[in-house]
Order: C-alpha cells, then sequence, then structure tokens
C-alpha cells in the first residue's frame, strides 16, 4: 500500500526557515517524480516545486524561485523541501505527491506551515 508522510511543519517567524520531509513507501520511489504542494485557507491547492524521477529536473513556483529547495534521495525514499526566507504567505498545508502518470498519483496528508510574529 503506496504511503507518503510529512514532516517537519511548524510555526516559523517570517524571515526564518523549516525544513520539511517526506517519506515513501509502498511504491518504487525511483520511479516517480515527486512534488510539494500547498494549500492556503480559502484558496485552491497549488504546486510548490517538483522534482524528476532521478533528480536532475527541478522546477518551482515564481512565488518560491531563490528560496525553497527541492531534493530527493533515491537510497532512502524521501523527498525534501528546504524553505527559507519565510513569509506569511507561505502559511499554508503543505503535501508531498508523487507522480508516475494519472492511474499512479499519491498524497500525503499534509503538514502545516505558519509564518507569522
Amino acid at each position: 500500500q503506496a504511503q507518503l508522510v510529512e514532516s517537519g511543519g511548524g510555526l516559523v517567524q517570517p524571515g526564518g526557515s523549516l525544513s520539511l520531509s517526506c517519506a515513501a513507501s509502498g511504491f518504487t520511489f525511483s520511479n516517480y517524480f515527486m512534488g510539494w504542494y500547498r494549500q492556503a485557507p480559502g484558496k485552491e491547492r497549488e504546486v510548490v516545486a517538483t522534482i524528476s524521477s532521478g533528480g536532475a529536473l527541478k522546477k518551482y513556483a515564481d512565488s518560491v524561485k531563490g528560496r525553497f529547495t527541492i531534493s530527493r534521495d533515491n537510497t532512502k525514499d524521501t523527498v525534501s523541501l528546504q524553505m527559507n526566507n519565510l513569509k506569511p504567505e507561505d502559511t499554508a498545508v503543505y503535501y508531498c505527491n508523487a507522480d508516475a502518470g494519472p492511474s499512479f498519483q499519491y498524497w500525503g496528508q499534509g503538514t502545516q506551515v505558519t509564518v507569522a510574529s
């Protein structure tokens, strides 16, 4: 059974940093594109960053470019999101996603990130 478990969320002051981690199990992790998405209250879920199965290709939302870094470790079946210079508008529930096509998509349960002073 495929499973994604996020960790690392919390409360941080503006300008601070957080690192999110997602542990995968139950599927062949190295075959999947991985991504981080977020959903703020009253808004639709949006993509934050994605990384290809081998890790060579990374894409970021314009709003987080230069501040967030996505990485993966295919030996440990984990994907991470390093978030620096956090802003109040980054406040959201962050979700880990695994994607190998329309019939092969998995989501984690989400982790709350709150940026406030």
